[in-house]
């Protein structure tokens, strides 16, 4: 009668893990060793940290039972993201993201007179 409990008790923690998770969705920002834009234009989904790192005392190497934080699914569409999110029962938080602030300046604009710090050479 024990072993046939055992599946539904491990199954029982499975669910209630899968219960609280959380995760965040957004989309990721260009790099600032990257010139292009190739991979920012993907929606990624990531799981939240369920328990802190451990430090480990001898090597000082971080670890953590938390398999689901190297998890990182992406997806075309942030409706996509949030449709996948609603069926597997994940509670989410959009990211969005920011508009990059570009100003447009020519060559010529680095030897104005009236610059903002004085041309030194």
């Amino acid at each position: 009668m024990l072993v046939m409990e055992m599946p539904l008790y491990a199954g029982f923690f499975t669910f209630m893990r899968m219960k609280s998770m959380s995760a965040k969705i957004y989309r990721p920002a260009k790099t600032a060793m990257q010139s292009g834009k190739a991979k920012t234009h993907l929606w990624v989904l990531e799981f939240d940290a369920s328990e802190p790192r451990k430090i480990d005392p001898m090597m000082g190497y971080t670890s953590s039972g938390d398999m689901l934080q190297q998890v990182k699914l992406t997806f075309e569409t942030l409706e996509l993201a949030e449709a996948y999110a609603q069926r597997s029962g994940i509670d989410y938080r959009v990211i969005q993201p920011k508009d990059a602030n570009r100003q447009s300046l020519s060559y010529t604009d680095n030897f104005r007179f009236n610059r903002i710090q004085p041309w030194t050479h």
